[in-house]
């Protein structure tokens, strides 16, 4: 499923009726990274030393993992907690192992 796909389902579908505590502290660090690219992009077209792109790039996945590592943070506190008491607890596990399987890869 692509995003726009997985997008469009969560506006049909919202799966979240609790809050989670850092949303927009990873919206701004995503914000940040999408700077990040733009940048890193230019330096590509503009023939900037290979050196110089590949520590941007590897600053950029450190990025990425930071964020990550928060969402799933916020998701073990508010999304898997909320199913246990809401009984829908094996689905929610089935669903974290394949993000989790997704991310790893």
């Amino acid at each position: 499923m692509n995003v726009e796909d997985h997008e469009q389902r969560s506006i049909r579908n919202p799966s979240h009726d609790h809050e989670h505590k850092h949303r927009k502290q990873i919206g701004n660090r995503l914000a940040r990274i999408e700077g990040h690219v733009r940048s890193v992009k230019e330096m590509t077209l503009e023939g900037r030393d290979c050196s110089d792109v590949l520590l941007q790039i590897a600053a950029i996945r450190k990025a990425l993992d930071s964020a990550a590592k928060l969402l799933l943070k916020d998701h073990l506190e508010s999304c898997v907690v909320h199913a246990v008491h809401n009984g829908n607890e094996k689905k929610t596990l089935e669903d974290l192992n394949k993000a989790i399987d997704h991310y790893i890869r």
